[in-house]
């Protein structure tokens, strides 16, 4: 990464608020987040059950509005997009990492990860070389003809982790990446996320309650009561 690019911010979140409304009132999940991503940063959302992570996770990847504020994706204001618009900008600069892969089982795993160059209509031919080459980097290239039923737990993972970076994608948005994983797998799935994110230069977000992971992250964050605030964590000896 050269000096030029480390500091551009990829990601920026301004004033964000996210209410739902209730018979009882307004029930407010998200207050004032204010959040910047450098490209290549890698960071980490931590909060407890309940407290909103996964919604600001969808919210910065335009799969949810916020009741106020901005979400700005290299600059470009996700609000003043409209719905075709943001898909495209999903599609060419943010990937997306669930707990549950989300693989298409009726596709192998070729064809899962060149998904999203094939949906921008890119070659064919070159789509499913680079899929391949992808798969081969996070260990999976002598299962390219294998659909999701045919994988492992961490097969599947990895796979979808490569479909997410298929794209060289300016940011990556991952919701609990390992948490349907054992611990052994889990961590060999993240270590590949992050092996990716410095040859690719990727940023990367991750929600998680694993604090293991959290503390591979460049920062912690944590959301509390709908407030995004530094938090403490403490590193092992």
């Amino acid at each position: 990464m050269n000096d030029a690019n480390k500091d551009a911010v990829v990601l920026s979140c301004v004033d964000i608020a996210r209410s739902y409304p209730q018979a009882s009132g307004d029930l407010s999940v998200l207050r004032d987040v204010q959040l910047e991503v450098l490209r290549g940063e890698r960071l980490s959302i931590i909060g407890a059950s309940g407290s909103g992570k996964t919604t600001l996770l969808q919210i910065m990847g335009g799969l949810d509005e916020p009741t106020s504020g901005q979400v700005l994706i290299n600059g470009q204001d996700l609000s003043h997009l409209a719905d075709a618009e943001r898909g495209l900008m999903r599609n060419e600069l943010i990937g997306f990492v669930y707990q549950f892969h989300h693989l298409l089982p009726e596709f192998t795993a070729l064809e899962n990860v060149a998904m999203p160059l094939l949906i921008r209509r890119s070659d064919v031919a070159k789509s499913m070389e680079e899929a391949g080459e992808l798969l081969g980097r996070v260990g999976l290239g002598e299962r390219l003809g294998h659909k999701p039923a045919q994988l492992s737990g961490g097969e599947r993972q990895r796979a979808a982790v490569a479909r997410a970076l298929i794209t060289r994608p300016a940011l990556v948005l991952a919701d609990e990446p390992t948490g349907n994983l054992d611990g052994r797998t889990g961590a060999r799935v993240f270590e590949t996320m992050l092996d990716l994110n410095r040859e690719l230069g990727t940023s990367l977000v991750v929600v998680t309650h694993d604090m293991r992971i959290a503390r591979k992250m460049d920062r912690v964050l944590n959301l509390e009561d709908g407030v995004l605030r530094p938090a403490v964590v403490t590193h092992p000896d």
